[in-house]
């Protein structure tokens, strides 16, 4: 901004003494006689006259004094006192009309008029600004100069705050520097000048304008994380000169194709924000400084992170078929360990379970069953949550054994409990054909056995347990289910045609049996009695059940 125009500096006139400057005698030369007495009246008045009127009457006393000396001295006296008597009388007289009509005139001379005007300004919030104001004589702007100034800025409760004291230059400039603030009400200012006898008061307010400033925001941290451990973001914020800003700032994650705000963070002095996240999935993120008084819309980029698992995933066979219904994922294991919890039916779960895997006329009822809630490694290597429900009087075997192969890391393609694919009234059960078709694994179904109408399941009791159907099939009376190319192919992992495999020597050791063999490779009997089957506590199966499979 340009300065504006110098003016002349207005400049107040000396006063002229009245009586010439005289020094006086002194030494020798003063004398004492009477005629000296009268020159020292006289010079008195002459000082008196910056006296006024008490200096005045001061030396007219002096000038009586002396004339009276001079009487008494003799005629030649008197005549020389009479003639400097009478000089001094109008010497006095002329001095004492002079001081009152100066007085006058000092009295009735009104103050001069002036203007006071603040120059418009703007400037970046945190940053410093130069304010000026200029103080002239109203009419002609004539710069008044030495004036003192005073500059005020708006608080945030409305008052006024003093920021600076100055006077003002040759030119009748004032200037000040300060720094803007973010709020444009604290940026509006008021200059003031308070005026003296010769010169009247006078203020001006102005506001300075904020530019928005448009600072760089950055989101940084790992590219991957392994699922279930947490990641440190960082979050910048500076200006393009790379000066860090301090202010809130919005942390969002995208999900289903939405950006949500999960954390509202302040950076600090660095310019720095700092955020520990736990992301369960592939994530997207970014940061986003939101539209303000002060400053820009502004979005950093897109921070990817890529979850891997923290386990080993399953491969299998290129010629394997894959299963031919498709479960959504579980939820993500959040405890350590495989977390095994069994609880009674909950009222929730129970009315889901009704008329589809339990009915009138089932062998067992809700009493005598119990949900068991545990931690499984799915095939993509990562951990779930599944469920199922069990006969209270072997859940904890199945839980155990299931804990076991969690330690070991043996996979689970899934774990839903069978109400989940609904009634079927080919099995007078829930659907369990839907279920192999997906590969879960299960337990209680109150159903008649598969491809056997009429003949009702050891799963009805609670007490048998389905385990990687899809990869583990069942030699049915209609045929091989759910598919008939896993029959003749073993994986280490997932799939078992001898009872060697790791898996089927984990379930045999807490007292599930492998009843079948290769007829139905899935499934698995639990004996309460930890391993015999007990003729008090096993049910009494048909008859068929004991020479053919019955699942």
């Amino acid at each position: 901004m340009s300065l504006l125009p110098q003016q002349n500096h207005v400049m107040r006139p000396a006063r002229t003494p009245l009586c010439p400057r005289r020094r006086p005698l002194t030494g020798p030369r003063a004398g004492s006689g009477p005629a000296s007495a009268v020159l020292a009246a006289l010079t008195a008045t002459c000082l008196g006259v910056g006296l006024g009127a008490s200096g005045l009457l001061g030396a007219s006393g002096s000038l009586a004094a002396a004339a009276a000396a001079d009487v008494s001295a003799g005629p030649s006296a008197a005549a020389t006192s009479g003639s400097v008597t009478a000089t001094a009388t109008a010497t006095a007289t002329t001095t004492s009309t002079a001081t009152s009509t100066a007085t006058a005139t000092s009295t009735s001379t009104p103050a001069a008029r002036t203007d006071l005007a603040l120059a418009p300004r703007e400037g970046r919030a945190d940053a410093e600004v130069t304010v000026r104001a200029r103080l002239t004589l109203s009419g002609d702007g004539t710069g008044v100069a030495d004036a003192a100034v005073v500059l005020r800025r708006r608080t945030a409760d409305g008052g006024w705050r003093v920021v600076g004291r100055t006077t003002t230059s040759s030119t009748g400039t004032a200037r000040w520097v300060l720094t803007l603030a973010r709020d444009p009400a604290r940026n509006r200012l008021r200059a003031s000048f308070a005026g003296d006898t010769a010169l009247t008061s006078a203020s001006d307010t102005a506001r300075v304008t904020l530019v928005r400033r448009t600072p760089r925001l950055h989101v940084s941290g790992p590219s991957s994380v392994v699922d279930g451990r947490k990641v440190a973001l960082r979050v910048r914020l500076a200006t393009p000169r790379g000066a860090p800003v301090s202010t809130r700032v919005r942390l969002q994650r995208k999900e289903s194709g939405h950006w949500r705000t999960v954390r509202l963070l302040r950076t600090d002095a660095d310019g720095m924000a700092r955020l520990r996240v736990r992301p369960r999935v592939d994530s997207a993120w970014r940061a986003v400084l939101r539209r303000s008084a002060w400053v820009e819309r502004t979005q950093s980029r897109v921070h990817r992170i890529d979850n891997t698992p923290p386990g080993r995933a399953v491969t299998l066979p290129a010629a394997a078929p894959t299963p031919r219904r498709h479960l959504p994922r579980q939820a993500r294991a959040t405890e350590k360990g495989a977390h095994a919890v069994v609880t009674r039916i909950p009222e929730k779960v129970w009315s889901s379970m009704v008329g589809r895997t339990w009915h009138y006329g089932c062998p067992v009822g809700r009493a005598q069953l119990r949900l068991l809630r545990i931690n499984y490694w799915g095939y993509d290597g990562y951990r779930y949550r599944g469920e199922l429900v069990a006969n209270a009087d072997v859940v904890a075997q199945m839980a155990a054994a299931l804990s076991e192969m969690y330690r070991k890391k043996l996979p689970i393609r899934s774990m839903y409990r069978e109400d989940r694919f609904g009634w079927s009234s080919t099995l007078h059960g829930a659907n369990d054909y839907a279920s192999m078709a997906a590969g879960n694994t299960s337990a209680f179904n109150c159903r008649q056995v598969v491809g056997r109408p009429g003949v009702m399941s050891p799963h009805a009791y609670g007490r048998a347990l389905d385990l990687n159907t899809w990869e583990n099939p069942y030699r049915s009376s209609g045929g091989i289910v759910p598919d008939d190319w896993w029959q003749y192919h073993a994986h280490p992992r997932v799939a078992w045609r001898s009872s060697s495999h790791e898996v089927v020597r984990i379930m045999r050791a807490h007292g599930l049996a492998w009843t079948y063999g290769l007829g139905d490779t899935q499934h698995f009997d639990a004996y309460p009695s930890g391993g015999k089957r007990a003729t008090s506590a096993w049910p009494t199966l048909p008859r068929v059940c004991t020479v053919q499979v019955c699942d």
